[in-house]
């Protein structure tokens, strides 16, 4: 039997899943950039980056159907830019960044889901805007601090993800 792509090493998603305004949920509100790296603490520039939030209220719905396509071939050319999903899906670069564009989300966080060479399965993490979030407050300090997007200048927040190592990014379990 040949392997499947779950039982190889990607990335396979390169082709068909990235498309034109991934990272762009909406304009006018925040920018959160950063790098992913693996463990050797070397970029990594094959991942794939989803996201999921609430609107500025913390309602989850979001809404459907705002990708456009191409009426000839049906392939994606982008989003329509008037509603807000909560969606987003973003490659990282040749240099292991990434940026997402967006509102800030009512519930004071973001959900990430990282596809990665070498991950068999992909990781979840969440990126904080406060430090005082209920959860953030069962990690040690040390590790909380892995969760919570550093402000830049005002609507600019960095948050890099560690695969590995002593700055390893908390990941989390809904198994």
């Amino acid at each position: 039997m040949k392997p499947t792509p779950s039982q190889t090493i990607g990335p396979f998603y390169g082709y068909a899943l990235p498309f034109p305004g991934g990272g762009d949920l909406a304009t006018g509100g925040i920018t959160v950039h950063g790098y992913v790296y693996d463990g050797a603490g070397e970029p990594v520039p094959d991942a794939l980056l989803e996201f999921w939030q609430a609107d500025p209220s913390g309602d989850l719905s979001g809404k459907p159907g705002t990708l456009r396509r191409d009426p000839v071939n049906g392939a994606v050319i982008g989003r329509h830019g008037l509603d807000f999903t909560g969606f987003g899906r973003v490659p990282t670069e040749a240099d292991g960044r990434y940026g997402l564009r967006t509102l800030m989300p009512g519930n004071g966080y973001i959900s990430v889901c990282v596809f990665a060479r070498g991950l068999l399965h992909h990781l979840f993490t969440r990126v904080y805007f406060d430090r005082g979030a209920a959860f953030l407050d069962t990690l040690p300090p040390e590790r909380r601090e892995t969760l919570v997007a550093r402000p830049e200048r005002e609507g600019v927040y960095r948050f890099d993800i560690h695969l590995q190592g002593e700055k390893e990014t908390v990941f989390l379990d809904f198994g």
